[in-house]
């Protein structure tokens, strides 16, 4: 019989019961207190832009059925075809953890009928998604992203704000070292012709290709600019370049949308070999590139997608949007600027004798319910060693209620900074507390 957990957990080492060492999955993290601080200013930060925009949060589950991400994101894909995570369930249906966020949140759009709702739906998201790929920094198995979609509209404008929202969340988390990268990849009407001449360019060298390309050539030819190996590049560097291609429409849109970046003072660079991986991209793409990330060095990136909406099932409807890795944000924070001190806390409440500590649980839920950080202890430790506790925990002040105290309905209160001690009626301690201690 196969050992559980349980007692693989628990088996004998040289007479001395040990713990077997147990850990995360590859490619997967636990984000501890400490650094979720960090997590949840990010989050904050950009729950505040994107709802400057006029952006509504939508929360989509983290799996969906599979053929909605081979359908919206394309069975040709390295994502669909080597990277998701899918599985059957009891009543035989195939699944998959969501890779990316856009399908799903469109899959949404369509089933709410936000499509006959006011237009366009700007919606934003953040959470898990999931690609089996080689861990390495800035990539994992389980990563995070933020993103935005704005459905329904064709307007240049469109792409420019979601431009403009991403670089304006990097710089008011203090990120201003980016470079914002500028491509157009045309639309089924002049993507083909462009597409077929990319293989007659490249169909002299496709044997020395790297094999991920040799299999590009055939089943996504756009996928061959975008690929990171140096003897792919050398080869295919003198294909023809994509923005020389577009049809008048694509080219008209992509001048309203470099004109608009010009008017509203965004540097960009325009960057022919920018494609995106997923096959639901037409027109606009766009990177926000980061130089301390060394080679994953992509913040986050969009486009416009103006077919995904009627490859899913629904009426022919324009939309343009955007995803950033939190990691990678988070990263390059990490090396632009030194960490963050941790904040302390409020007060920590400690206390001797049974009257003592019966007074200050009392003490620290009152003050928790008025909205202060307290903590108090719970190990029955000496003053001496609480204090120290305090101290560690960077306690502002510390509440001291002992049997005396307790009797008259009262403590003492220690500032941290100054060693300044009164004693203060309980009534007045939250008066006291909030004005630091005096």
């Amino acid at each position: 019989m196969a050992e559980s957990w349980r007692d693989s957990a628990l088996r004998m080492k040289g007479g001395v019961i040990g713990l077997a060492r147990l850990s995360a999955p590859r490619g997967t993290a636990d984000i501890m207190p400490q650094e979720a601080r960090r997590w949840q200013e990010l989050e904050r930060v950009a729950r505040q832009v994107f709802e400057a925009y006029g952006y509504g949060e939508v929360r989509t589950p983290i799996f969906e059925y599979t053929e909605l991400f081979q359908r919206g994101i394309g069975e040709a894909t390295d994502v669909v075809d080597k990277e998701m995570y899918t599985f059957r369930d009891r009543a035989d249906r195939s699944l998959t953890l969501r890779p990316e966020g856009t399908a799903g949140v469109v899959r949404a759009y369509l089933e709410h009928r936000l499509d006959g709702a006011a237009q366009p739906a700007k919606l934003y998201y953040l959470g898990p998604m999931f690609r089996y790929e080689r861990p390495q920094a800035g990539r994992a198995r389980q990563f995070h992203q933020l993103g935005a979609e704005c459905i329904g509209t064709s307007d240049p404008a469109a792409d420019v704000e979601m431009i403009g929202m991403l670089a304006g969340l990097l710089r008011r988390l203090g990120l201003d070292g980016f470079e914002v990268r500028l491509n157009s990849i045309g639309c089924p009407r002049c993507r083909p012709a462009y597409v077929a001449r990319l293989r007659e360019a490249v169909a002299s060298v496709v044997e020395q290709l790297c094999p991920s390309c040799r299999e590009r050539y055939h089943r996504s030819p756009l996928r061959l600019l975008d690929c990171k190996r140096e003897s792919c590049q050398r080869l295919t560097a003198g294909v023809p370049v994509l923005l020389d291609a577009l049809c008048d429409e694509c080219h008209g849109h992509f001048r309203q949308v470099r004109q608009h970046l010009d008017d509203l003072e965004i540097e960009y660079r325009l960057w022919p070999r920018l494609v995106r991986g997923l096959d639901y991209y037409t027109k606009t793409v766009f990177e926000l590139i980061s130089p301390d990330l060394g080679a994953q060095d992509a913040l986050g990136g969009g486009g416009r997608y103006d077919g995904l909406v009627e490859t899913l099932g629904g009426p022919p409807t324009p939309g343009v949007g955007f995803a950033a890795g939190m990691e990678r944000i988070l990263l390059a924070l990490a090396k632009s600027r030194p960490q963050e001190t941790a904040s302390g806390i409020d007060a920590f409440v400690a206390h001797h004798g049974a009257e003592g500590r019966r007074a200050a649980v009392r003490i620290a839920a009152r003050l928790r319910d008025a909205g202060l950080r307290v903590e108090i202890d719970y190990l029955n430790r000496s003053l001496r060693a609480q204090m120290k506790q305090a101290d560690r925990q960077r306690a502002r002040a510390v509440v001291i209620v002992g049997e005396d105290e307790a009797a008259r309905e009262a403590a003492r209160v220690r500032d941290m900074e100054t060693g300044r001690e009164q004693e203060v009626p309980e009534s007045n301690l939250l008066h006291v507390l909030a004005q630091g201690g005096n």
